[in-house]
């Protein structure tokens, strides 16, 4: 009966693809299509009976909006209705369309008068439990039924009208047909083939979400199946392996696994595998490497305030927040001093750092370090400046001597222990400017200031430090010019000594000179009268007579030399005189009295 086993492959190929999978970028991408199922669940009936056509959206959806098509012959017919179902009593081919998904493969029912007819399910999947069925018209004894597969009779354990088939598989594929002995004839029923699907036709397809993930984050696999739409109600376990090695716990009803943290030095292959709940069913994917990318931390640093640069005594606040690198994170702080020396920041870990009041001491480069499982990462480095207010100056004198002398050079050094540079040094002089210097370091270099002494320029010097925290003033020092005659070095005093000496000696000198000429004739010549006609002369001829020494000073302070000017009197006409007159006597005598 060739028209009865057209009928039964066409009801076979109608439920062999109901989903399509199109390949999208590298992808599948799954294309929903309508699904037609029946009630009563055959494709061969009787004339006169009735079926149920239901048109669902895969996955058993049910639309709002229905199309039916009907082929008869070569005829179409086309209805559209809001209703998910569709009765029909004649053969030919329907299909539907639900909502926007694709048509539905064809449905070719066949309603005949001969009896018996072979009814069979509409399609067939691994591990299903099958029933073909005998039907008659007549109520026939079950022991005059006999079922048949590719024309070899089956043995039955004991007359049925029905065969039953567990578990089914590819080897139950074949043409399947009943017959009927009635009266003293042998009677065929309509051939069907039974065609055993895959009930996973493909294998499944493992993906990694993300696809390209960073060394050290989470990754999700999932693994992707087609289940035919009449089959989608199947209860699926997956298995994850890596290496293949079943990961965990070994197989669940997720299709999803969860990898906390995948990293670049684990070059390793995954696989999935999806089967039914007994294991009789089952399809592997392929291996997929999964790409994994190094991570690059973005580091983003906020510090308060907003300015680099903090004065001594403010509070400073670091943030670090760091993006691009899977957690979870371990962040510390680190300094970084002026001789480079890294150094971990005490209780610093965590996000934010904060000084209370900050010293010179703080001053440095500040950076953060993040850390997971396997890697660190490490921030740019934040430089901060403490910017320190100078110290009160300290004047110094290069001499140390507050008194000088005219024309001596004079060096005054200003210097201020404590402040951040830059510092700028300024010399008064009876609080008038006299000049300025700058230094870049601070404190320790100070600056200096020369010149040349003189008469007006004694008075009060101070000098004056700042670096833009407020000008901090030193001590005053008075510096003067000293007085020559009280200020001369052990040359000069020797020689007012030496003056002193023959100012004495002329003193003697005039005593003698003044008592020569108060002390009249001497006394041992009594004899003679003034009226004498020689001339009264000395009796001792070149004696020079006393001296007269008168010293001569000087009040002049700038006159640099203290003289002695010595003076001697004209010689009288010369006489004899006695011993007791000599001018050495005479200056004994006057010693004595």
């Amino acid at each position: 009966m060739p028209g009865s086993f057209s009928c039964g492959v066409a009801f076979t190929q109608l439920w062999l693809t109901l989903l399509v999978v199109t390949p999208v970028n590298g992808q599948h991408e799954a294309v929903l299509q309508s699904v037609v199922s029946l009630q009563p669940s055959w494709t061969t009936f009787f004339q006169g009976e009735k079926v149920t056509l239901s048109c669902y959206g895969f996955g058993f959806y049910l639309p709002q909006k229905i199309k039916w098509y009907w082929k008869k012959k070569t005829q179409t017919q086309l209805q559209s209705t809001s209703t998910s179902t569709l009765k029909v009593r004649e053969s030919g081919e329907y299909w539907c369309q639900a909502d926007n998904f694709l048509p539905s493969m064809h449905v070719h029912l066949d309603f005949r008068r001969d009896s018996p007819v072979l009814q069979a399910p509409p399609a067939v999947f691994e591990g299903d439990s099958v029933v073909l069925r005998c039907h008659t018209k007549e109520d026939i004894a079950a022991e005059s039924l006999k079922f048949y597969k590719n024309d070899k009779a089956l043995e039955l354990s004991g007359p049925s009208s029905e065969l039953h088939i567990r578990h089914a598989n590819l080897k139950d594929n074949g043409q399947y047909k009943c017959t009927k002995n009635w009266r003293f004839w042998t009677i065929p029923s309509n051939t069907v083939r039974v065609q055993v699907q895959e009930l996973l036709p493909r294998r499944p397809v493992l993906m990694a979400t993300p696809s390209q993930p960073i060394d050290g984050s989470p990754v999700t696999l999932t693994c992707q199946i087609q289940l035919p739409a009449q089959r989608s109600n199947v209860q699926l376990q997956f298995c994850f392996l890596k290496n293949l090695q079943a990961l965990e716990s070994g197989c669940s009803n997720s299709s999803e696994f969860h990898i906390p943290a995948i990293w670049t030095e684990e070059p390793t292959w995954y696989q999935c595998r999806a089967e039914t709940v007994n294991s009789q069913t089952r399809k592997q994917s392929t291996a997929l490497k999964i790409p994994v990318q190094r991570a690059l931390a973005d580091f983003q640093t906020y510090i308060t305030p907003a300015s680099k640069l903090v004065y001594e005594g403010q509070s400073l606040l670091l943030n670090c927040s760091v993006n691009g690198v899977p957690g979870p994170l371990k962040i510390s702080w680190y300094k970084r001093d002026m001789l480079n020396k890294k150094a971990n920041i005490p209780k610093s870990s965590g996000a934010e750092f904060k000084i209370s009041k900050v010293n010179i001491s703080d001053a440095g480069e500040y950076y953060c370090e993040a850390k997971n499982s396997r890697r660190r990462f490490v921030s740019r480095a934040v430089p901060i400046t403490i910017k320190v207010p100078v110290s009160q100056p300290v004047l110094t004198l290069s001499s140390g001597k507050t008194q000088a002398l005219e024309g001596d050079l004079m060096t005054l050094h200003c210097i201020s222990q404590r402040g951040s540079p830059y510092i700028l040094y300024e010399f008064y002089h009876e609080n008038v400017s006299l000049g300025n210097s700058s230094t870049l370091s601070g404190g320790g270099g100070g600056a200096s200031f020369n010149f040349s002494m003189s008469t007006e320029r004694s008075g009060n010097y101070h000098c004056t430090a700042d670096n833009g925290l407020g000008a901090q003033n030193s001590e005053a020092i008075w510096i003067s010019v000293a007085d020559m005659t009280n200020n001369r070095s052990v040359p000069v005093i020797a020689g007012i000594t030496v003056g002193l000496l023959i100012t004495a000696v002329g003193v003697f000198l005039s005593y003698c000179w003044f008592s020569r000429q108060a002390g009249g004739k001497p006394a041992s010549d009594e004899s003679r009268s003034p009226s004498d006609a020689e001339p009264q002369e000395p009796t001792y001829y070149n004696i020079p007579a006393c001296i007269e020494l008168q010293p001569v000073y000087s009040n002049d302070p700038k006159e640099a030399v203290i003289y002695t000017e010595i003076r001697r009197t004209q010689p009288k006409p010369k006489r004899a005189v006695k011993e007791s007159e000599s001018p050495r006597s005479r200056c004994q005598m006057a010693e004595k009295n």
